[in-house]
């Protein structure tokens, strides 16, 4: 006669019940997602975005959600002017506005007050990328009929670094020949981006290629 062995499940003790098991969290911090990590393109493109006359609310509030992430260093907050475009916006018109501008200048300030030893992990672009973003910036301001150095085309130059994944690959380079043609042929254009009608996000999201 064949033998059979029959194995019934072990019982799942409390601690251990599917009902009860704590769930594992998934995923795992980047080297980016944490505060002391900062990326000098982003804090130096928030800082464009926060200091551009006529920018929306919108992409302000956006901004300043993605500061309050990040506690830079004092000499970042010093050397990019984040610092002051942040304490310039505590007394905006719009209280949204104004009230998180407070929340992240008083969460920098308190942090640094109490932590000023820590060292913050920068990342910095290399030379080679800084030389031909420059150029990328003085064509912007040559068709834009400013003065190199001006505000308006870096904010446009490091929203296509950015739209472009932080490369200087073909898509960035299509996508700024794209702007100087548009800006250079079609006149509407170019007053609008000047008087701030049109954002340069939704701007560069037109002629991204």
């Amino acid at each position: 006669m064949d033998r059979f062995i029959i194995r019934n499940p072990k019982p799942h003790s409390r601690e251990e019940s599917p009902a009860g098991r704590k769930k594992r969290p998934m995923g795992q911090a980047t080297l980016y997602s944490l505060k002391r990590v900062v990326v000098l393109e982003d804090i130096k493109r928030w800082k464009c975005i926060l200091m551009l006359p006529s920018q929306t609310k919108e992409n302000l509030l956006e901004a300043l959600s993605q500061l309050k992430k990040k506690i830079p260093s004092e000499e970042v907050i010093r050397t990019t002017k984040i610092g002051e475009a942040v304490e310039g916006l505590q007394t905006h018109s719009d209280n949204e506005v104004s009230e998180l501008a407070k929340e992240v200048y008083s969460q920098w300030e308190t942090f640094l007050r109490e932590n000023r030893c820590k060292p913050t992990i920068e990342v910095r672009s290399d030379a080679a990328t800084e030389k031909l973003r420059n150029n990328a910036r003085r064509m912007l301001c040559e068709v834009l009929e400013k003065e190199v150095g001006d505000s308006l085309a870096e904010c446009i130059e490091r929203e296509v670094f950015h739209q472009s994944s932080r490369l200087i690959n073909v898509h960035y380079r299509r996508t700024v020949r794209a702007l100087v043609f548009a800006f250079k042929h079609r006149p509407e254009i170019r007053s609008q981006v000047k008087d701030g009608h049109l954002p340069v996000n939704k701007l560069v999201q037109t002629h991204k290629k």
